[in-house]
């Protein structure tokens, strides 16, 4: 018995056999059914000639081979893209995917029941068409256009990083729930709310957690930060009264349905998770084997732009207040030095060897200090410091530190040591000579 049930969830093939087998039936009666009609319990006019439903029958039929072809090549190169990014392990998890063997199935089918009913179709114009066959195709045929839209959504999200890991990891996670129950272990003072679920932080309805908070009279600390992956469990929020006590006035349901708990992060309130994206293709394209420098002098480039525009702007506090000035919501928030930090340190340590690396940080930290105010000056400075100790145990020859930490806006291509400077009276003699 063990055995059958490993072999039932582990057959890649299975499910298609068993929708085929389907198919076949469905056509088989919708044949019985017209013949025992006289094939007149559907008429021409919905399902045309027997011409016209031979030409449709015969595009189905051919549409369908296609589109399974296409669905076993994109499960296979999905299996060889997770072995070789991620881990040989993770092939198993892909090829038990029972919306992929469906969708295979469906297509067969379809197949399978286009074939079928085409053999039925007699004559060129007054001929015999089986009509609910005919309609059955066409329901069929709708139903994998349908299937072949959310397939590739599925193989879409199937191929993120964080859609096999949360494909790994819920199957994990049920198996804990269906052997132990659904009850998380919980920490922390009695008037924590609890996360019900895991998830990131990807959108917070702060307008209406003041609400909430304002009628239970007390406060709420968001512990978390947005964007940040919350166990399920673990504190969301704490409550505590208006004098500092602890206090627990408001039911889980009354502030957890304002939090949105998403499988990965967003852009949509998370201004770090897109620093976070453009410094990993900025380390990704330092190391081996894709030593590509030039790459992350283009992500410095978006990232020093994003540091520039926040500069001088005001970040938020992480207090929200009501109408009465009185605060109901506090949350942490990025910091200035956090941001820095974040853009700028695992790059700057991946490429201190990367002459291309350093002088765009170089160019970038500059210009950052001269839009900057002064109580923001600190960590542009610990970065330069950090860069010129990291240049030279990177390099020995001083020629080549000095080099590697001439400012320089594209890397290497218009430092102070790669350009000529405009001399006065160029223009005009370019202007005067001879064209």
């Amino acid at each position: 018995m063990l055995r059958l049930q490993r072999f039932v969830r582990s057959s890649l093939w299975l499910l298609p056999l068993g929708c085929l087998a389907a198919g076949v039936l469905l056509a088989v009666g919708a044949l019985a059914v017209d013949r025992a009609t006289g094939y007149r319990l559907v008429p021409q006019s919905l399902t045309g000639t027997p011409s016209d439903a031979q030409t449709i029958l015969s595009s189905f039929a051919t549409a369908m081979v296609s589109l399974t072809s296409l669905v076993l090549t994109v499960t296979l190169v999905a299996v060889q893209l997770a072995m070789g990014q991620f881990s040989p392990r993770i092939v198993g998890a892909l090829l038990d995917d029972r919306f992929n063997q469906l969708a295979i199935g469906l297509f067969g089918a379809t197949f399978l029941v286009a074939v079928l009913t085409l053999r039925e179709v007699r004559g060129s114009d007054t001929g015999i068409v089986p009509g609910l066959s005919m309609l059955l195709s066409y329901v069929l045929m709708l139903a994998s256009i349908v299937a072949l839209v959310l397939f590739v959504h599925h193989a879409g999200q199937g191929l993120r990083v964080a859609g096999l890991i949360d494909l790994v990891g819920d199957r994990s996670r049920a198996f804990i729930v269906r052997e132990h129950g659904d009850v998380p272990a919980a920490a922390g003072s009695p008037s924590d709310v609890l996360a019900a679920r895991p998830g990131n932080i990807v959108r917070v309805d702060r307008p209406a957690l003041v609400a909430a908070a304002r009628r239970a009279d007390c406060v709420l600390e968001l512990v978390p930060v947005v964007g940040d992956f919350v166990v399920g469990g673990a504190p969301l929020f704490r409550v505590r009264s208006t004098d500092g006590e602890p206090a627990a006035r408001l039911g889980a349901a009354d502030v957890t349905r304002h939090v949105l708990l998403g499988p990965e992060r967003v852009h949509t309130e998370d201004l770090a998770y897109g620093i976070r994206k453009l410094v990993d293709i900025g380390v990704r394209s330092i190391a081996q084997p894709f030593n590509d420098p030039t790459t992350a002098v283009q992500a410095l480039h978006r990232l020093h732009d994003l540091l520039r525009q926040i500069a001088p702007r005001p970040l938020p506090c992480g207090e929200h207040r009501d109408a009465d000035g009185v605060v109901r919501l506090v949350e942490r928030t990025v910091s200035w030095d956090g941001y820095v930090r974040l853009a700028f340190d695992e790059i700057r340590l991946a490429g201190a060897s990367e002459p291309q690396v350093t002088r765009k940080l170089c160019a970038a930290l500059a210009d950052l200090k001269g839009v900057a105010p002064p109580d923001r000056q600190a960590p542009l400075d610990r970065q330069l410091r950090l860069l010129d100790a990291a240049v030279r145990r990177a390099h020995d020859d001083e020629e080549d530190v000095l080099s590697a930490l001439t400012p320089d806006t594209e890397g290497i291509g218009s430092g102070e040591d790669v350009t000529t400077a405009p001399r006065p009276g160029t223009r005009e003699r370019s202007a005067a000579l001879p064209r």
